[in-house]
């Protein structure tokens, strides 16, 4: 199972998020759920990086990436954010929570 976890203070402002695992709806390469996580991650990343003037920071390994913002985010960021957030959500509804589990942590 891929676990996203979405970090907001109590006011609910992002902080960054985690994603860890895999879905384990087919074999590696074939996993259209796991591809489908990875795009809305990766591409947020890569996309608060090359649009915004967001500071953060991102660690990673082949099962994990963790991206916490260092500033209070912008407003493009935030919208990023919810935009991956919503694909999934989307994802979630989709292929049952057997395979993602989207979840939201105060820090």
């Amino acid at each position: 199972m891929i676990t996203v976890t979405v970090f907001r203070s109590d006011t609910g402002t992002y902080k960054g998020f985690r994603c860890k695992g895999h879905a384990g709806f087919a074999e590696r390469g074939q996993d259209v759920v796991c591809a489908a996580v990875s795009v809305l991650v990766i591409n947020t990343v890569n996309s608060i990086e090359a649009f915004t003037s967001q500071t953060f920071t991102c660690e990673h390994d082949e099962d994990m990436i963790c991206l916490k913002l260092t500033a209070v985010p912008t407003k493009e960021t935030k919208l990023l954010l919810d935009s991956m957030v919503f694909g999934l959500q989307a994802i979630q509804k989709q292929y049952q929570k057997q395979y993602l589990r989207l979840k939201f942590k105060e820090v």
